[in-house]
């Protein structure tokens, strides 16, 4: 890192500390005490990707397909998925969303984007609800390729 400023240093470590506790706080919002933070994650994955086999979920998730299929017989016991055969391979199951883990899902991003906005209007001025706009605009930058 003989090239680089120690100012770009410190905002690329500074940066990813806040980020990682901003997003372990919005992950603490909508926690539910009935739920493993992988049946969580398994939860919304399955959320964002749809029907999906348990090995393609273990897949996605880096875990064995035996921890999938621990982590998906507790989201089916709580009634938030649901299997069914693969129309095209009968062998393998397909897991899906039931009503009530879409609308968990759906609550929960809800709660998260309520508590990130009340957060914005509770603790910083307009004016630095505006500064805040603008570095992420910058910041947009680095999520590009």
């Amino acid at each position: 890192m003989e090239d680089i400023s120690d100012a770009a240093v410190r905002a690329a470590r500074d940066l990813r500390v806040a980020f990682s506790r901003l997003r372990r706080r919005i992950r603490e919002v909508a926690q539910d005490a009935d739920l493993t933070p992988s049946q969580e994650s398994a939860l919304t994955l399955v959320g964002k990707h749809g029907a999906a086999t348990a090995s393609a979920l273990a897949a996605a998730e880096g875990v064995r397909p035996q921890s999938m299929a621990t982590t998906l017989a507790g989201l089916e016991q709580h009634d938030l998925i649901r299997r069914a055969p693969d129309p095209d391979d009968g062998r393998r199951q397909l897991v899906t969303l039931t009503d009530a883990g879409r609308a968990r899902i759906e609550g929960n991003k809800q709660v998260r984007e309520e508590w990130l906005a009340r957060a914005f209007q509770d603790r910083y001025s307009d004016e630095e609800r505006q500064t805040i706009l603008a570095a992420l605009e910058l910041m947009q930058r680095l999520s590009r390729p």
